[in-house]
């Protein structure tokens, strides 16, 4: 037995999901496969590696101790409210115990039409494929709660998009795939007893130390809140704009889930969005924060008949525990944020962040650049990090009281290379794998995956990766894979 599923979200009541089997396909071949992470769930590379395996991360057949299903969700998507999404183009094999004893949701994205799909063909391009896998390991290389890869695989067929594209299914792993979207497909239609099940398997499954709480469905709100609020402030510090902080792309379990239109910022912009179809800069880098409670407040709402009998009481509850958010976003934020610029805990008593920020902004300074020369100036090198100011006088400002404030909390500048990534997926590397993959030519995608493994290291092999894009080479525009 290949794999050892232990399915608990099927067991739950039928109108939590619906059971459908992978769509075949043509020819499957693998592109990639994580073997790490394979370890990591127990499972035998090699044999994912063989054609028998490849056809499983393909779709094409399904073990026998699987349980495919579909999820059902709902979710605001750009503030608008759709009673039913739902898992469109991805499936859901089973679950797994991985060796630390976590499970790990197995589901296969691209992997054809559900009764979700809302006229979609249920499948995936390559490109986005790639984007996802790149990006979302890279992220877990970060050190921030994320959704993992498993493996991309090419089904030898195409999709039609703008145009035909080689088509692809990414096997993704989670700590599970529900959103706050799943409260609320069963919010909105009143069944108070789904949302019970559902926030009890929810505490089961992600928070079994609240399951002895007076007051468990607080307990768990106040949970999620505190998740999301360091997931978000977590984003901030590393320039990354998710792009659709759609509420069905909010995880219960606080992970990064759903790299559609994403991007890292090369300058710093706080009003910077790459989405396509975010028109009005509702999801931009600076909002996230705001769309994150504003998620969250959704999540509450669902949730207000487990809080209390009493309405009014109910939403007492709910919004003590979404005042919980602020605080706990900006502990991980200021404390991150201070350990980028080498300064030791505390508080930003002198708005170094915010005027560090605001100098990169004015400047248009390149966000993870600037931040991993700091750690030079740190090393009293500062002439590369003044150099990217067209105008230095206000960092020579600047950089007196930040060397003050070093000198009463200093880090290590060996401490912040530990901090400040010297490499991060850059949309214009991104972009040119997936050109390559086009062309059948995956040994860049090889590569940039390499460098992105240890995002912290200088690799001077690798410099040119660190490098911001000239300005030929910017990508100011990331899609959505449907």
């Amino acid at each position: 037995m290949q794999f050892q599923f232990d399915n608990s979200y099927a067991a739950l009541p039928e109108r939590f999901f619906a059971r459908v089997a992978p769509e075949p396909v043509a020819s499957p071949r693998l592109v990639k496969l994580n073997r790490p992470l394979a370890h990591e769930l127990r499972l035998d590379a090699d044999w994912l590696a063989s054609a028998d395996g490849v056809r499983v991360l393909a779709g094409q057949t399904v073990p026998d101790e699987a349980d495919p299903i579909a999820t059902a969700y709902a979710g605001h998507q750009f503030g608008t409210f759709v009673p039913q999404l739902g898992d469109g183009r991805a499936i859901l094999l089973g679950e797994v115990v991985d060796r630390s004893g976590q499970r790990r949701d197995l589901q296969l994205k691209g992997a054809g039409r559900t009764p979700f799909s809302r006229r979609g063909d249920g499948r995936a391009a390559i490109g986005p494929v790639l984007r996802e896998y790149i990006v979302s390991e890279a992220m877990a290389a970060l050190g921030i709660p994320t959704t993992r890869a498993l493996a991309a695989v090419l089904t030898g067929e195409k999709v039609q998009r703008e145009r035909m594209l080689p088509g692809a299914v990414l096997t993704r792993i989670a700590a599970s795939h529900i959103r706050i979207g799943t409260f609320q497909f069963f919010a909105t239609r009143g069944d108070d007893e789904a949302v019970r099940r559902l926030a009890d398997h929810v505490i089961a499954r992600h928070y079994p130390e609240l399951a002895g709480e007076a007051k468990p469905y607080r307990a768990l709100l106040s949970r999620v809140i505190e998740r999301q609020a360091q997931l978000v402030a977590k984003w901030m510090q590393v320039g990354f704009i998710h792009g659709v902080m759609n509420t069905d792309n909010c995880s219960i379990a606080g992970e990064t889930i759903d790299y559609g239109p994403c991007a890292f910022m090369d300058e710093f912009d706080p009003s910077a969005v790459f989405s396509s179809i975010d028109q009005t800069g509702r999801y931009a880098f600076a909002n996230q924060p705001r769309i994150a409670l504003w998620n969250l407040t959704r999540l509450a709402e669902c949730l207000l008949p487990l809080l209390a009998d009493e309405q009014e009481k109910a939403i007492e509850i709910a919004k003590e525990a979404l005042g919980e958010f602020s605080d706990a976003f900006d502990a991980v934020f200021t404390t991150g944020m201070l350990a980028k610029l080498g300064v030791a805990g505390g508080a930003d008593d002198e708005g170094l962040i915010a005027e560090f920020l605001a100098l990169l902004a004015e400047n248009q300074a390149d966000f993870t650049f600037a931040f991993r020369r700091l750690c030079d100036a740190a090393d009293d090198d500062a002439s590369g990090l003044r150099a990217m100011f067209a105008e230095p006088a206000g960092f020579d400002a600047w950089s007196v009281k930040w060397r003050h404030v070093r000198e009463q909390r200093r880090l290590a500048s060996g401490e912040m290379r530990k901090i400040n990534p010297a490499f991060i997926p850059r949309n214009h590397r991104v972009e040119a794998v997936i050109q390559a993959a086009l062309r059948d030519d995956f040994a860049p995608f090889e590569e940039l995956l390499t460098v992105l493994s240890r995002p912290y290291d200088d690799q001077p092999a690798f410099a040119a990766y660190a490098e911001p894009p000239a300005p030929e080479e910017r990508v100011t525009q990331t899609f959505c894979g449907t």
